[in-house]
């Protein structure tokens, strides 16, 4: 079989690579079954007429122009492994002519969740602090050092957004027989009622919650939405864990509320990435930190690998795409998330 006869797929997956994202033997498969063409994300429009022509698939998020994909005919599908999604395409276009636009972001959902449970335990019982007590000689032992301790057990849980990681949050946490709460505006009630959890507004799931997890993407209309407001109205005490992006928060007052000792909290993502070596954040008490290292685990960068085969697969025998999540034409604009770097 020559080149010719392969699919052509245009592949410029930054800040991703393909040996991030597809292991040894799902690279061997991409290579045997598509003619792939290296690009500079930047530089789409440079490569000739004779590589757009033929291309039926871009594996990346590359700035693309109306004008540039007038140039590629046979594109079926734009395959997104950053997995925000950027504003840097004419989607409206990409829409009209029916090309698919997917992200494999949901690879994230479950180790993340696994992150924000690691997250609710320290938090409640105190558990990085009495590692760090232990080392310096000044443990508590026994009651005397669970003074603050409580139970994620048959505690009132509130979840803001109920995407792909608020789902697998909440089967993490349906073993511990909580009551929990999700606020998530773009979803009807009854898809909340079937997933076990009760709908609630947004002062709800902050005012009577002893645990808030905001898994939340971020929009034109979120940003900065959760406040010194918010922040004061939350149950003296309450662990608050930001698992989305930092957007959706004021990071000042949330940084406040917890120096006030009103609330404490988690967080793995910040305003800027990395974060300086004298931010405050640093050495705030009553707060852990982890360095946007949730979800960056090999398995699931690899399995982004495994999505995209299957759903070009699909796509070749004129099927649509079904692994990897579609994006949605009311949607795609308004999302405001930051690419993340790979080390």
């Amino acid at each position: 079989m020559t080149n010719t006869e392969r699919p052509l797929a245009i592949s410029a997956p930054e800040p991703r690579t393909l040996d991030l994202i597809f292991s040894d033997s799902a690279r061997a498969e991409l290579h045997a079954k598509y003619e792939i063409v290296e690009a500079d994300p930047e530089n789409i429009a440079g490569l000739g007429d004779d590589i757009l022509g033929r291309a039926r698939y871009i594996i990346g998020q590359p700035p693309l122009s109306a004008e540039t994909l007038t140039r590629m005919p046979g594109l079926r599908s734009i395959l997104n492994v950053e997995s925000n999604l950027l504003n840097n395409m004419p989607y409206e276009v990409l829409f009209q002519r029916g090309i698919h636009v997917v992200t494999t972001g949901q690879v994230f959902a479950e180790p993340v969740a696994e992150m924000g449970l690691g997250f609710a335990l320290a938090l409640a019982r105190g558990i990085i602090d009495a590692d760090v007590a232990f080392r310096q000689g000044n443990e508590l032992w026994g009651g005397e050092g669970n003074s603050s301790a409580r139970l994620i057990a048959g505690s009132e849980i509130g979840i803001v957004g109920f995407g792909d990681l608020g789902r697998a949050l909440r089967r993490l946490l349906s073993g511990f027989r909580a009551r929990i709460r999700v606020f998530d505006p773009w979803l009807p009630q009854s898809i909340l009622e079937e997933n076990g959890v009760e709908p609630a507004s947004l002062d709800d799931v902050l005012t009577k919650s002893d645990f808030i997890f905001v898994v939340a993407a971020v929009t034109s209309e979120n940003r900065g939405f959760l406040g010194a407001e918010a922040f004061a109205s939350m149950r003296k005490g309450a662990a608050f864990i930001l698992l989305s992006r930092a957007d959706v928060v004021d990071f000042n007052a949330l940084m406040a509320a917890v120096s006030s000792g009103h609330i404490v909290a988690a967080s793995d993502v910040y305003p800027e990435e990395p974060l300086p070596a004298n931010h405050p954040i640093r050495n705030l008490k009553g707060f852990i930190r982890s360095a946007h290292r949730a979800g960056a685990l090999d398995s699931a960068f690899k399995k982004m690998g495994d999505m995209v085969l299957e759903d070009m697969d699909l796509m070749d025998r004129g099927l649509p795409p079904i692994r990897c999540k579609r994006a949605e034409r009311e949607t795609v604009s308004r999302m405001r998330s930051k690419p993340v770097a790979v080390n």
